[in-house]
């Protein structure tokens, strides 16, 4: 007998975008999602100013995003995990 066993495929999932609303960081995915997380959860950006917030770039190809400004880098993995 023979047992086919499937193995589960692991995406990445990799950032393409970020908005902020007054109190939530959202992050847009390449799969088309968009999560959010408080802003309370992050102290660096929450007291950053909306330039300092708009100062981003992504990092290893969307695996995480940094701000210069306020020294803050923040995985996607860790945003999902919330």
């Amino acid at each position: 007998m023979t047992t086919l066993l499937k193995r589960k495929r692991t995406v990445t999932p990799l950032a393409t975008g970020v908005r902020f609303t007054r109190d939530m960081l959202y992050v847009r995915l390449a799969d088309g999602r968009e999560v959010g997380a408080p802003l309370e959860w992050f102290p660096r950006l929450r007291k950053a100013t909306a330039a300092q917030r708009g100062n981003w770039r992504l990092i290893g190809r969307g695996v995480g995003i940094h701000w210069e400004d306020v020294d803050e880098d923040i995985s996607v993995e860790a945003i999902l995990a919330q």
